[in-house]
């Protein structure tokens, strides 16, 4: 601990006096609990720090235990012990003073009152970031405990993004709640392990991080199955007695094959978590005496070198399992873990994992982006944990751009969260670490967005594939792009990456807000024309009658009603009524022309200037019924759904005839184009005779007509004489629908064939 100065005297005198004389929050805390309570519990771990650094960090302590005064833990003890444990778990990385302060004052802001201006003005501008990084939101109003949740991570992530040091403080802040969680709750203990086990120990996985990973699993296990953790305690423990000679065998055989070939190197026994051991069981089903890689050893060399030699020395001892040895020095994992991992037989024929490593990638492995302040220097293989640490940051980022539903940002971070990893080149040999089962739009987007977004094809070692196919480790993957592609909202069923998922919901939301933008200004047109009035300009005195209407309706902007119009959101004929009013009002006389308009819907050039025309090619914002299926030549009419866009039915459609029925105002005129841009899909239900090549008569039928089947389903039930199928066809328009089904009709299989209405 090292000798007492007298102001470590005076902060425990100080210490004493909070929990003695302040009104008490929880239980009594017993005395001995000054001395934890007090800045001398943390000064020894501080000797890296400069004086004038500690002296900072001397008035942070101050400033916390003053904020805390009178608070108690659920332990009893005085409060300002959690901040001093976690300054202290920050001070074993090494981490600056800034980080040190903050880590004292995490909890000032959010249960003292503390403004963050004021801590600003006392510790500077950094330091204040840091803490206001940690704070939680629970001062804000949630509708649910998860949105609440959801925020808190998103600030928290976002602010870690900006400054890996919040990230850290926050972890070793959950690491030690989680060692002290005892009091808590059983309820509350349960669900604050899911939390970490969900977010927070695949956060110190990803920044590599792994001693503080290991550990958070560990105790997540504990407090959420303790019957379980138990169990395999004791069975660890037992086998650890059993295996006891095997491991100090091994170990002897190892030392002295590494002494004969004059190599000095470090060798420790290294035993599997029990959290790995519980996961591996329920994961492949095995029984706990199945498990056979419980042990393990660590060699630790001083060069780079000397870890393959190291290699070579094992392999001349024990022999390999083929196809268990990974070179994650060459290829470092995503997290900048680095080593060389063998699988040997040893002589009793157990296999044993030996992970070889020097001692900077052993400090990595450990200690992950933390080893930034460690090694402050900085070797290749600290710079390399550096820059892909740096790079999941910036996607964070990248991702936050996208998306600013907090719910939706935390379920893409989440997706990013794969401890699982594959590793791909691209044609110049650049290497990419990629969540397992990855596609090539997973690629294409973490090389560049717009290559992601005009993404056409790929080729997989040279060969074409299609783009849900699933990445391995070592594939050479070539992206073939075109201007003008554009992302397909299909790739969300297949994309792994947050990334790749957040680009291409914001690109098919901002595509459809602009498609329902023109949609609702058409709309509106057409209501106003009704009214015998013709659509205001921007200029002038119409400009005046927009903001009118804007802040009628409760819009910031006429961009903002036209898309609300166009979603359903809210009534063309309304909006157009209280529009007419306001331009009359203003001296405008409906005319009569555009009344003749607005009411058949006609004008001197087109017959059906006043619809909708429907052409295939919408968009997002208009949809085709998939209980009816109305294809070109089909009488068809609109209903409006309240934020769903303009969804389009038969008119004979029967689930249309309901939704008029209960909803008459959000139904509108619309009409197919003259030259529709697409084909479209029908349903056809066929009823056949059971025989040997029915389905490729049909085909053969079908492809004869010039159609397409997109979909074919033949029902459940067991074979008969005759069987049902229902097809779903591309069809250009009600004619051609007619022709495949006199074609299918004319096959000798087909017995009945009726297009599928609802």
């Amino acid at each position: 601990m090292g000798v007492r100065t007298p102001d470590d005297l005076k902060d425990a005198k100080l210490a004493l006096k909070t929990t003695q004389g302040a009104p008490k929050r929880a239980s009594t805390p017993p005395p001995s609990d000054a001395a934890a309570a007090s800045f001398a519990a943390l000064t020894h771990k501080l000797d890296y720090l400069e004086p004038a650094d500690i002296r900072r960090v001397r008035d942070a302590y101050r400033f916390a235990d003053e904020a805390h005064l009178g608070q108690f833990r659920a332990s009893g003890e005085p409060y300002i012990t959690h901040p001093i444990a976690v300054a202290g778990l920050c001070a074993e990385w090494k981490l600056d003073a800034q980080a040190i302060m903050a880590a004292l004052m995490h909890d000032a802001m959010e249960d003292c009152g503390v403004t963050k201006p004021e801590l600003i003005e006392r510790f500077g501008a950094p330091t204040a970031d840091l803490v206001d990084g940690l704070t939680k939101l629970d001062k804000l109003q949630f509708s649910t405990r998860e949105e609440s949740q959801a925020e808190s991570f998103r600030k928290m992530l976002l602010a870690m993004a900006r400054d890996v040091r919040v990230i850290l403080i926050k972890l070793a802040d959950r690491l030690h709640n989680m060692r002290t969680m005892d009091a808590v709750a059983p309820a509350k203990r349960s669900r604050i392990s899911r939390e970490t086990l969900e977010i927070y120990a695949p956060i110190a996985h990803r920044l590599g991080l792994n001693q503080t990973y290991r550990e958070l699993q560990e105790l997540s296990f504990q407090h959420q199955r303790p019957w379980r953790q138990a169990a395999l305690s004791k069975a660890v423990l037992k086998a650890r007695g059993y295996r006891r000679d095997i491991v100090e065998r091994i170990q002897r055989d190892v030392e002295k094959a590494f002494v004969q070939h004059k190599m000095a190197v470090q060798v420790f026994g290294r035993e599997k978590t029990l959290f790995s051991i519980y996961k591996k069981m329920r994961e492949k089903h095995l029984t706990f005496a199945q498990v056979n890689d419980i042990f393990g050893f660590r060699i630790v060399v001083g060069t780079l070198t000397e870890c393959y030699m190291a290699m070579g020395v094992l392999h001349q001892l024990f022999k390999p399992l083929p196809g268990r040895f990974k070179d994650y020095i060459a290829i470092p994992k995503a997290n900048g873990y680095q080593s060389l991992h063998t699988t040997l037989v040893s002589p009793l024929g157990t296999a044993v994992e030996f992970q070889i490593r020097t001692e900077q990638m052993h400090a990595i492995a450990e200690k992950g982006i933390a080893a930034h302040w460690l090694y402050k220097t900085g070797g290749a293989q600290v710079q390399e944990a550096q820059r892909l640490g740096a790079m999941w940051l910036q996607s964070l980022i990248d991702i936050q751009d996208e998306t600013h539903d907090a719910n939706e940002f935390l379920e893409h971070v989440k997706i990013d969260l794969f401890p699982d990893a594959v590793y791909v080149f691209t044609p110049k040999s650049k290497i990419l670490a990629l969540p397992r089962g990855a596609t090539p739009v997973d690629f294409a987007y973490a090389i560049h967005t717009d290559v992601g977004a005009h993404c056409v094809a790929a080729k997989v070692n040279s060969e074409p594939v299609a783009l849900r196919t699933e990445l391995r480790s070592g594939d050479v993957v070539e992206i073939v792009s075109a201007p003008g592609a554009r992302p397909n909202p299909a790739w969300l069923n297949f994309v792994r990456t947050g990334r790749a998922r957040s680009k291409i919901r914001h690109y098919l939301k901002s595509m459809e807000l602009e498609e329902s933008q023109d949609l609702g200004e058409k709309m509106l047109a057409q209501a106003l024309r009704a009214e015998g009035l013709q659509l205001p300009g921007l200029d002038g005195t119409d400009a005046a009658l927009w903001q009118l209407l804007t802040r009628w309706s409760g819009n910031k902007t006429r961009a903002d009603l036209f898309t609300d119009i166009g979603l359903g959101r809210k009534i063309a004929t309304i909006v157009a009524k209280r529009l007419a009013k306001a331009m009359t009002e203003r001296g405008a006389r409906p005319d009569a022309l555009t009344l003749t308009m607005g009411r058949y819907g006609s004008d001197d050039t087109a017959p059906s200037q006043g619809l909708v025309l429907i052409d295939g090619n919408e968009g997002a914002s208009v949809q085709l019924a998939t209980c009816c299926r109305p294809i070109p030549g089909d009488a068809i009419v609109g209903y409006l759904g309240r934020g769903e866009g303009l969804v389009v039915h038969t008119a004979e459609c029967s689930v249309g005839k309901r939704l008029f029925e209960r909803d008459s105002e959000h139904w509108m005129g619309v009409d197919w184009a003259e030259q529709p841009t697409r084909a479209f899909e029908a349903g056809v239900l066929l009823l056949v005779s059971n025989g040997k090549g029915v389905l490729a008569q049909v085909a053969q039928a079908v492809s004869e007509a010039e159609a397409d089947i997109t979909h074919i389903d033949m029902g459940n039930e067991p074979a008969a004489d005759a069987a049902e199928l229902q097809l779903r066809l591309s069809v250009r328009d009600r004619l051609h629908l007619a022709e495949v089904m006199r074609t299918l009709k004319r096959s000798p299989s087909v017995l009945r064939v009726a297009r599928v209405k609802p």
